[in-house]
């Protein structure tokens, strides 16, 4: 990490710095990094991001965090808990295993509360990022049209070039998963899946006003693969833009990342969204559910076995997989998928 280019954390809507520390080793962990904040708001009063309320021995906050990530505020034999108990002159209350309910955190002093607090959440926000992502935010690229150009070219690459190394069946996407991936979400519980539909709704707004309240016609033609060497690919994808030319997909995908950002349910990874619909990934071989890897949702790729796509793109560097009008943004669950091999969708907003 360099000193003067530190890793910047959203946070509801704060920034922090994140400091390298010394390691520590905690339960199904390896490292445990704290934060600070980068403008210090907490430095003269305390933060009202929670609510913080005076009763007869002092002061009170709750908070509410997945259960999932409980055992990450306790730590080994409870050493985590207990050290930010210490260090900040307060008691944490977390609800015990099996049970849901918001951490109870009390202390003599609000300022105390509020440190506490702030610990906890940038402690919290350390793990969360290496839960592998749960549900995904994409266009979806699944018409009816697209999906027979995507057969048609299955079959014609398995034809052509079932013996280069590495091509199979196998590594090709389902095509009722056919999608554009936005941006990654670690969902940890149903109230975050909720929030993540709601505030997907309150995109609907921008978008009508990008889209005039009409369907943007896309095109999906050529391919590209993401690395360098054309003879060990490991992502095969097909390009899509707006038929009109425009850059609104573009806007509209930079646009729903920078609203999820700022509510601190995903993570930027680029300055700009890199639009591409994967048609071949060889995580598909031994996970047939496995999709593009994002900064949520790092996949084992030990073991991972590459194609050669010299001649693939070569003969296919320009296949039209066909267009159609797309009038949806949606947020889907990685693994849940109905009969028909769509993914469920957790929330979806229209253009009109």
């Amino acid at each position: 990490m360099e000193v003067l280019r530190p890793v910047l954390v959203n946070i509801n809507g704060r920034i922090y710095r994140k400091n390298a520390v010394k390691e520590e080793s905690y339960e199904e962990e390896d490292d445990y990094s704290y934060y600070e904040t980068a403008s210090d708001p907490c430095t003269d009063e305390p933060c009202d991001i929670h609510a913080i309320e005076q009763t007869e021995k002092g002061f009170r906050c709750s908070i509410d965090i997945p259960s999932v990530l409980y055992k990450y505020i306790i730590g080994k034999k409870g050493e985590t808990r207990k050290r930010l108990e210490s260090e900040t002159k307060t008691s944490i209350n977390i609800p015990k295993q099996g049970m849901e309910g918001p951490i109870v955190i009390t202390g003599a002093q609000k300022a105390s509360v509020a440190s506490a607090v702030t610990r906890l959440e940038l402690l919290i926000e350390s793990f969360r990022r290496k839960q592998p992502f749960s549900h995904f935010l994409s266009f979806p690229l699944n018409h009816p049209r697209v999906q027979e150009g995507f057969l048609s070219f299955k079959e014609e690459v398995l034809e052509q070039c079932s013996q280069d190394m590495g091509v199979d069946a196998s590594i090709f996407q389902n095509p009722a998963k056919l999608h554009l991936t936005v941006g990654t979400l670690a969902l940890l519980s149903e109230a975050e899946v909720q929030r993540a539909s709601e505030l997907l709704l309150q995109c609907q707004g921008f978008i009508r006003d990008l889209t005039a309240g009409k369907p943007l016609t896309l095109v999906v033609s050529g391919i590209e693969y993401m690395n360098d060497d054309p003879s060990m690919v490991d992502v095969l994808y097909a390009k899509v833009q707006v038929k009109d030319g425009s850059d609104m997909l573009q806007v509209m995908a930079d646009r729903l990342v920078e609203h999820f950002v700022a509510a601190g349910l995903m993570t930027r990874e680029w300055d700009r969204v890199k639009l591409h619909g994967t048609v071949m990934n060889t995580l598909f071989r031994k996970d047939p559910s496995a999709e593009d890897k994002g900064s949520h949702g790092k996949q084992n790729t030990k073991d991972r076995e590459a194609f050669d796509a010299r001649n693939i793109l070569q003969s296919f560097g320009e296949y039209h997989f066909g267009e159609f009008e797309l009038n949806t943004v949606q947020i889907s669950q990685r693994y849940s998928s109905d009969c028909t091999g769509y993914y469920s969708s957790s929330g979806e907003v229209t253009f009109s």
